[in-house]
């Protein structure tokens, strides 16, 4: 009897250790990085190519999963059921009840579980083969029990989905990179980029072109010096030439180009024929979107386009570093301008010209200020408040105030901006600065 009751104890151990493998690998599987496993899949890790598969029959390895541990741990409890009730009588059901309790909960369930998470992508990898040969093993039975689910679950109305739409994953992504640690200027600027890139396609051209009120054109009908004079004052390489009406565009003129004519024609600059030399212009809608655009760019290996909306006029220009600028943040060279429109105050605020758009100060900032209905800060303040706002007047809404500090006719041109909460603790502090005084 005593070696009967050995055998029966040493069975309910080999049963908890395979429950807390089956416990512990679910747990792994889960949790491990996919990122990080694909890329030693990619290296030749036979391990992580495993795991890879594994998770393609996601359905298989969770029914397997299930299956054998609910089945070592029913056979577990039956078997000190069994060997209880031979000792103690009819009371062994309680002390079985308990005994296989807190067994099955410390030693097969939390401790194998707690390691798998703190060393998720090893265990994965020590787990996967031994897995692949009980999902094999366990199909037939998993198949049986997915069809059985979805035929409960279809009573309900509930469709099982094989693979995340593209609308989840990207959401998954977005998630990721939120999650990415650190609160430096190098990790803050990695998740602007990654968003940036995310959001190509959601941005339309008119969004980030150069408005045609900032364009620098040129007359082609000018005397070729003045028109030489125009292009070397400019800071711009490429520049719009026009023809009677400014948005009556007939080429796109490249200084170098303009550089060899010159230096061609000598002395005589008369003998120039500006329009032989200019690019023809490349005329785009003004609902391309960015990620579009800039396959067009590479396709065509241009660099410059002329945004028009749907009546053919001029909106802007939209170049190759301006939908670059919306990944990597501003490029500056030795031309451009340190003009950034913000200003950080000492109290917290940030003072903002009206033109600087939306989508630039919530990746600096990583604020999220709406930018579906309006680019620019103030088109947003215009379209919240559905009025031309004075000078003085506060607004608030999406969680920060605005304060109307500039107006040039019908056009905002300045806004300080401060969080909901900073504004409100300025008024206590004031009220209480003043009630002591």
């Amino acid at each position: 009897m005593d070696i009967d009751l050995a055998i029966t104890f040493g069975a309910i151990l080999a049963l908890l250790v395979f429950s807390a493998f089956f416990s512990g690998s679910e747990t792994a599987l889960t949790a491990a990085s996919r990122p990080r496993l694909h890329n030693l899949a990619q290296s030749g890790n036979h391990r992580a190519t495993t795991v890879n598969h594994l998770w393609h029959e996601k359905e298989h390895l969770i029914g397997a999963l299930l299956l054998g541990n609910n089945l070592v741990n029913i056979l577990a409890s039956a078997l000190a059921t069994s060997a209880l009730i031979a000792v103690f009588g009819d009371t062994g059901v309680v002390y079985a009840t308990l005994g296989m309790t807190v067994l099955v909960l410390v030693f097969a369930e939390v401790l194998p579980k707690t390691y798998a998470l703190q060393n998720a992508d090893r265990t994965a990898l020590a787990v996967a083969p031994a897995l692949r040969i009980i999902v094999a093993v366990l199909k037939p039975f998993s198949l049986v029990i997915q069809m059985v689910v979805r035929a409960a679950l279809s009573l309900f109305g509930v469709e099982v989905r094989h693979a995340l739409t593209a609308e989840a994953s990207e959401e998954q992504l977005r998630g990721a990179i939120d999650l990415h640690q650190g609160e430096g200027e190098e990790e803050r600027h990695e998740r602007e980029m990654l968003r940036s890139i995310l959001d190509l396609g959601d941005v339309w051209v008119e969004e980030i072109m150069i408005h045609r009120k900032d364009v620098v054109a040129i007359d082609v009908d000018q005397p070729p010096a003045k028109i030489v004079e125009e292009v070397l004052a400019s800071p711009f390489t490429r520049m719009p030439l026009w023809r009677e009406d400014p948005d009556n565009v007939v080429g796109v003129l490249h200084a170098k180009a303009l550089l060899r004519a010159v230096q061609a024609a000598g002395a005589d600059l008369d003998k120039l024929d500006v329009k032989a030399i200019a690019a023809p212009p490349w005329f785009i809608p003004d609902t391309t979107d960015l990620l579009s655009q800039l396959q067009a760019f590479r396709r065509r290996h241009e660099h410059f386009a002329i945004v028009v909306d749907e009546y053919g006029e001029m909106l802007g220009i939209v170049t190759l570093e301006d939908i670059l600028e919306e990944i990597v943040g501003d490029i500056s060279d030795e031309h451009d301008e340190d003009i950034e429109g913000v200003q950080l105050q000492r109290d917290g605020s940030v003072i903002v010209e009206g033109k600087v758009t939306l989508r630039d100060l919530n990746r600096r900032f990583e604020w999220r200020l709406p930018d579906e209905e309006a680019s620019t800060l103030a088109g947003l303040i215009l379209h919240e408040t559905r009025c031309i706002p004075d000078v003085g007047q506060v607004f608030t809404f999406h969680g920060f105030t605005f304060e109307i500090l500039g107006r040039k006719r019908n056009q905002i041109t300045s806004v300080r901006i401060a969080t909901a909460e900073d504004s409100l603790d300025s008024g206590k502090n004031a009220k209480r600065s003043a009630a002591q005084g």
